[in-house]
């Protein structure tokens, strides 16, 4: 692989990574607080679904970056949907 090709993945991986975890603040602060104010389930419930389809699409590619960083994000998202779930339900 060349200079080039490995910037390029790297760039890719690192990118993944940023976007994978970007949640889990939001996710620890609602199992802090036990609250889920101003989640929009919608949202999240279409974001789940573009990651899922990066997912297939990852896997079609074999590309297992794609696959692998947006899987976690998924479930990091899909852990975000529950609590909002859960919490609302019990704030009400």
């Amino acid at each position: 692989m060349d200079i080039a090709g490995s910037i390029t993945g790297l760039t890719g991986i690192a990118a993944g990574v940023c976007t994978s975890v970007s949640l889990l603040p939001q996710l620890f602060k609602m199992l802090r607080e036990k609250k889920a104010d101003d989640i929009s389930f919608v949202t999240l419930a279409i974001l789940v679904t573009g990651l899922l389809l990066w997912v297939i699409y990852g896997v079609m590619k074999k590309d297992y970056p794609i696959v692998v960083t947006n899987s976690f994000s998924a479930l990091v998202n899909i852990a975000v949907m529950v609590c909002t779930i859960i919490y609302k339900r019990k704030n009400q």
